[in-house]
């Protein structure tokens, strides 16, 4: 065991009488109560360090103990895990900390922690790191979806206006790898059209989308239970993910959306905030060349970047994109009347004339229209058909047993009741389409006017619309609305330049 060292102050005094009393060590230990070795020993280490007498004014005891005994380091008895590795290691499917540590042990041996020392030191770790580094994200588990807060001014070269572009981003959940692209609106077919080349890009297919309760996702917000928007649900479908919303005022639920939405906001859009735009194609691959500057940065204080945990972790766990693209539809539900049309777009598509009354399910995309009753498709038309009925022989009634309580019979004997103007409007409406069945609408129209208005009225309504050749349902029910029925035939037209009353003039209360 080493001799215990004597006080730094009685150090100084061996070294003064030394040098300026010129006192031997024999009087030198007498005078100090040390040994004479002991002088010997401190004058020769004063010597072998340089220290000269008398001492420097800035040297005190402290600055004198540094010189003469600096500080040996300790030899490291264990080697620190590297917790950061740990931490990417556990994302992957099937590892544990319990594999972990069986791996540092073989590498260090006896110089490695125990395995609870260990579990402490990396949980220290976690417990220091961000919100969305606290998260367990497994590889090529979850994709977070949000939008940015910040928009991008976009000009019209030709007309100088300017427009305000969204700015989608997505961000893997293991490796940080980040996706961003800017779209005029965050509506459904934009919403969608960005998961899509966000998928592209990433080359495959996450378990689960996250995105927030924006109206595009979630068509009802709740904390249990929310409702994912049908067509953002069927293209999921299409790729073989699921949509899981972050709860409502849970924001740790999209700490990684928020951490990427920040990244994207500080190292793109704050770096293109002193350019102009013009188009969004433009915009777009600014984004796209600083996006890649952003994946392959390293992450601060480490050597790997977010491409490089990418390549690691989410790329091999990532489910293969499928064959085909997903097709955009939009999905809306819809009750046939008893013509046993479905309206979409102010055009009509028959379906089975069973199903009148019923609520069936539309899907809807720019060619098709596709009706669903409970998951089974039965009806199908072009959207873009000639006319504004599209019917199937298929689903017409072979005798109005679906319908038997309405028939042309028995709307001419309303009408004629009226008198004999309705009954010609009546009969207009049923003889000039392909089938009776597509004025049944215009008929129940002018039968609710008739409930609405005085019968004798809706009679003078109707001979003014057969007067100016517009005997619509639209052009009847404007009549009555302006009162133009109570004004004498002569002042139906006060000048020659003044349109005729037809189903394509809206009128002035259309504007209010």
């Amino acid at each position: 065991m080493p001799a215990a060292r004597i006080p730094m102050k009685q150090i100084i005094e061996v070294l003064r009488l030394k040098y300026e009393a010129k006192l031997s060590h024999e009087k030198i230990a007498r005078a100090c109560q040390l040994s004479k070795g002991a002088v010997s020993k401190y004058v020769s280490l004063a010597k072998a360090k340089g220290v000269t007498w008398p001492l420097p004014e800035d040297v005190d005891e402290v600055a004198l103990e540094a010189l003469l005994f600096p500080a040996k380091e300790k030899p490291q008895r264990f080697v620190r895990p590297d917790c950061f590795q740990i931490h990417q290691e556990l994302k992957r499917k099937g590892v544990t900390l319990q594999l972990l540590w069986a791996e540092y042990v073989a590498r260090h041996g006896e110089r490695a922690y125990r395995y609870s020392r260990f579990c402490d030191i990396y949980r220290e770790w976690r417990a220091r790191q961000k919100r969305s580094m606290r998260q367990p994200h497994r590889a090529g588990e979850k994709a977070f979806i949000d939008y940015a807060g910040p928009t991008v001014p976009i000009v019209d070269r030709h007309t100088g206006e300017v427009r305000e572009a969204q700015v989608f981003v997505g961000v893997l959940g293991a490796s940080s790898y980040t996706y961003a692209e800017a779209t005029w609106t965050q509506s459904l077919p934009d919403w969608i059209g960005s998961h899509q080349r966000m998928l592209k890009y990433f080359g495959g297919v996450p378990e689960l989308l996250v995105p927030d309760n924006l109206k595009a996702a979630v068509t009802r917000a709740s904390r249990y239970a929310p409702q994912i928007n049908a067509t953002y649900a069927e293209m999921a479908t299409h790729y073989g993910t699921a949509v899981l919303p972050a709860r409502p005022y849970k924001p740790k639920d999209k700490a990684k959306a928020e951490v990427a939405v920040q990244v994207v906001e500080r190292w793109i859009l704050a770096r293109l905030r002193h350019r102009t735009f013009f188009s969004l194609a433009e915009l777009n691959a600014a984004i796209a060349e600083l996006l890649v500057e952003l994946n392959e940065r390293p992450f601060q204080g480490r050597t790997e970047s977010r491409r490089d945990l990418f390549e690691a972790l989410d790329r091999p766990a990532l489910k293969a994109l499928p064959q085909d693209d997903y097709e955009y539809a939009e999905w809306r539900k819809a009750k046939p009347g008893i013509d046993y049309h479905v309206e979409v777009d102010k055009r009509f598509y028959s379906v089975p004339h069973a199903l009148v009354g019923q609520v069936l399910e539309l899907r809807i995309t720019a060619t098709t229209v596709e009706v669903m009753h409970k998951g089974k498709r039965v009806a199908s038309h072009a959207r873009h058909s000639q006319g504004r009925f599209s019917t199937q022989t298929s689903h017409m009634p072979k005798s109005h047993q679906a319908h038997r309580d309405w028939s042309p019979g028995r709307f001419m004997h309303w009408a004629a009741d009226i008198g004999p103007c309705t009954a010609q409007v009546v009969k207009q409406q049923l003889e000039d389409r392909p089938h009776p069945e597509h004025g049944y609408r215009a008929c129940l129209g002018l039968l609710n006017l008739g409930k609405r208005y005085d019968p004798t009225r809706l009679e003078k309504a109707c001979e003014r619309a057969l007067a100016i050749r517009s005997a619509s349902y639209q052009s009847v029910a404007s009549i009555l609305q302006q009162g133009l029925d109570r004004l004498p035939p002569e002042e139906d037209s006060n000048s020659q330049d003044e349109l005729p009353l037809h189903s394509n003039v809206r009128g002035a209360g259309y504007y209010h």
